[in-house]
């Protein structure tokens, strides 16, 4: 059968659509009200019964609520009615006219203090803010159920990031940042190989970071580990072409590597400097196309086990001395970077017992007085709390559970968050006023409030390609997949997360 929309496009007829739109409004009704699944197949049979060629949406829905009426869903009916009744007005009506207008003007307080990394004046913020608005309301009008929208009207939950909910975009992650640099990846159809040395091997991170920041609207984080290998890479190539040209010049062995080795440090060091400015200029100074600076978190972890690990560990220390001096606003002034965020992790090789990088922590401590980072994780409870395993949070402090792959091998970058839901627990006890079952039952029907709206997080993810956000699924920073492909089983499995946060405080 064909089916005839509104606007005349003619499709397939699809059972599937039916069954999700008595499904919503069943969600609405209580006990006897609800319709089972073959209650729902009755409904089915009587609009394919018919065994018209074609039919109109409006036939379709007009079967369907004379149906719900003979079997004695008045409620149900009723439900169904408002959601056509909706999306009826939905089509006539824009209820974005204030808020957008509002936002232009600068006076729409809400969205401008929404996300303190937005300069809601400047006109290409604006235009991410206007889209921001738009989202919000096809989200509450169409995308979100109204018990959800009510939910989060009245304080109970809080639907974060509707503003991006329409578009298939996930929260945080840790960029792949090792696959990207070591195999390539491409960006706006351009392949940017393996660096060859540290300073580009910034420069390119940095264009991966605003790339990632630019199709997804959480924070990421960057392992800054990957970087040694870079580093490595400059001393190499400096040594190899003087060790060759003091020979050259008649040297013996012996002279030539002093002197290259003299002359490959110094230039190490003129590029570690060089790269680590780059890195942390690049990233304040870069406006993604959401309008905002890149919300990234860098990740500096001497590991014991990595060859690399005195690259690492310079690599670290160039990063806090020229966060401790800041950079320099607009009237010259030093100031503290908000980006990026930095995370420092204590071992047993620095944690100020003797440790060999015990010199590399006093520079984070004078850092962390000055200018508020890096903040600090042990790796000795990391590895009590996740199986032996030290790795980054997510952008926004969210940690992954640990997941193995197919061979066995545990797996943190390249995760992600597919979005977050937070719930009021302190209105909870104030509604209880102190009746323990009130709290218990109130906390139940909460809860199952929560997760419909996590799933329509992951619903909304669900089918979508790989095209979506290239940078992400094709390219390396989460993924390899081909074009075209869904990302489907990214979602179904614990190599992402969906998260629920509790309001403690009132």
């Amino acid at each position: 059968m064909i089916v005839v929309k509104r606007d005349g496009r003619k499709v397939e007829y699809d059972s599937n659509k039916i069954i999700l739109a008595i499904s919503g409004a069943n969600k609405d009704v209580k006990g006897k009200e609800k319709l089972s699944r073959s209650g729902i197949e009755e409904v089915i049979k009587e609009v394919e019964n018919k065994n018209k060629a074609s039919m109109t949406v409006e036939e379709i829905q007009d079967i369907i609520e004379r149906k719900l009426m003979e079997l004695g869903k008045f409620s149900l009916a009723k439900e169904y009615i408002l959601y056509r009744d909706k999306h009826s007005i939905i089509r006539q009506v824009n209820s974005t006219d204030e808020s957008i207008l509002s936002l232009v003007k600068n006076t729409n307080k809400e969205t401008m203090e929404e996300n303190s990394n937005k300069n809601a004046i400047l006109v290409s913020t604006q235009r991410d803010l206007i889209a921001g608005e738009c989202s919000k309301d096809l989200a509450d009008r169409v995308m979100l159920p109204k018990r959800i929208v009510k939910a989060h009207n009245d304080g109970v939950l809080h639907f974060h990031d509707k503003d991006y909910f329409i578009q298939p975009m996930h929260n945080c992650m840790l960029v792949n940042i090792k696959d990207m640099l070591d195999n390539g990846t491409v960006m706006n159809g351009r392949l940017i190989e393996s660096p060859k040395s540290f300073s580009v091997a910034c420069n390119v991170t940095t264009q991966i970071i605003a790339a990632i920041a630019s199709g997804q609207y959480g924070g990421q984080s960057v392992d800054i580990r990957h970087l040694g290998k870079y580093l490595r890479k400059t001393y190499d190539k400096i040594y190899k072409k003087r060790f060759l040209g003091y020979i050259e010049k008649g040297y013996s062995k012996e002279k030539a590597q002093k002197h290259a080795n003299e002359d490959a440090m110094e230039r190490r060091q003129e590029d570690l400097e060089t790269g680590v400015q780059m890195i942390q200029y690049q990233i304040n100074t870069l406006m993604t196309t959401n309008g905002q600076t890149p919300f990234v978190t860098i990740f500096m972890f001497i590991d014991e086990n990595d060859e690399y690990k005195e690259e690492v560990a310079d690599i670290i220390e160039e990063i806090l001395k020229q966060r401790l001096k800041g950079i320099k606003n607009e009237q010259g002034v030093y100031t503290t970077p908000a980006f990026p965020k930095l995370i420092y992790v204590l071992d047993e090789n620095n944690c100020l017992k003797g440790g060999e990088y015990d010199y590399i922590t006093k520079l984070a401590i004078k850092c962390s007085a000055k200018r508020m980072y890096p903040d600090y994780i042990s790796a000795k409870i990391m590895r009590q709390n996740y199986e032996g395993n030290v790795f980054s949070p997510m952008g926004c402090r969210s940690f992954l559970s640990p997941w193995k792959n197919e061979k066995g091998e545990y797996v943190f970058e390249s995760r992600f968050n597919q979005g977050v839901v937070s719930l009021n627990l302190p209105q909870i006890g104030i509604i209880a006023n102190g009746d323990e079952k009130k709290f218990w039952r109130l906390l139940d029907e909460r809860l199952e409030l929560c997760f419909d709206a996590l799933m329509c997080r992951h619903n909304t993810l669900l089918g979508t390609i790989s095209d979506y956000s290239p940078i992400h699924w094709q390219y390396g920073g989460i993924a390899r997949l081909k074009k075209g492909e869904k990302i489907d089983d990214l979602l179904n499995t614990p190599f992402s997360t969906i998260s629920l946060r509790i309001y403690w405080n009132i």
